[in-house]
């Protein structure tokens, strides 16, 4: 019911939806590197099996935080990626329009979008957070200074789970290129390792830049 709804929305309001589809960069998190630096982060990580794994538990990470006022960072990274995001005194979008990179949909309501992790939180574990303190782990969770945290369709998020690239990739192929970099930094930034399966993954996605 959901999705037709969306799509009456489309059939409907083509004028709003031109504008959300025509400007997806604006709805782009920061910090995303080019595929040539992407590409020497992805050198420098190292390569290792991941670990740990079964000690993982989402708790670990706190979120989502107050980030201003009354807007923690599901409602902050909603604004920032929104176009024409109206909220009522609690922070929470009462209107406006979402632009899922990940499969190029466009919702309307907020609760049809998820912030995906872009590296999820069970990966970073087994990759090397389980050996950060919780305030760290708190900090990755909520982080606004990189490309981690996205606003994506629901059901793709939930689809993706806790996959690496080696398991999952966006089923809106333009994206894989823009997908890898953002994972690259991410674990660039943070210091986390990839595996070896990962790690060609990543390597064929950026071969599509």
């Amino acid at each position: 019911m959901r999705r037709s709804l969306a799509a009456a929305a489309l059939a409907v309001l083509p004028a709003l939806a031109v504008p959300a589809l025509a400007t997806p960069a604006e709805a782009t998190p920061p910090n995303i590197p080019s595929a040539s630096t992407a590409a020497s982060r992805l050198a420098a990580l190292t390569v290792r099996a991941e670990s740990n794994h079964s000690s993982y538990d989402r708790s670990l990470f706190p979120h989502w935080i107050t980030i201003s006022g009354t807007c923690n960072t599901r409602e902050t990274v909603l604004k920032r990626d929104g176009v024409n995001v109206v909220t009522d005194s609690a922070c929470y979008p009462t209107s406006g329009s979402w632009y899922s990179p990940y499969d190029g949909a466009t919702w309307y309501q907020a609760s049809d979008v998820d912030i995906d992790h872009m590296v999820p939180l069970a990966e970073a574990w087994s990759s090397g957070a389980h050996a950060w303190t919780t305030s760290q782990r708190q900090q990755y969770a909520n982080d606004l200074g990189g490309p981690e945290l996205w606003a994506v369709t629901d059901d793709v998020n939930q689809a993706k789970g806790d996959k690496d690239p080696a398991e999952w990739q966006p089923p809106r192929a333009a994206f894989r290129c823009t997908y890898a970099r953002a994972w690259i930094q991410v674990k660039w930034y943070w210091n986390l390792s990839v595996d070896s399966a990962e790690k060609s993954a990543l390597t064929a996605m950026l071969n599509t830049c």
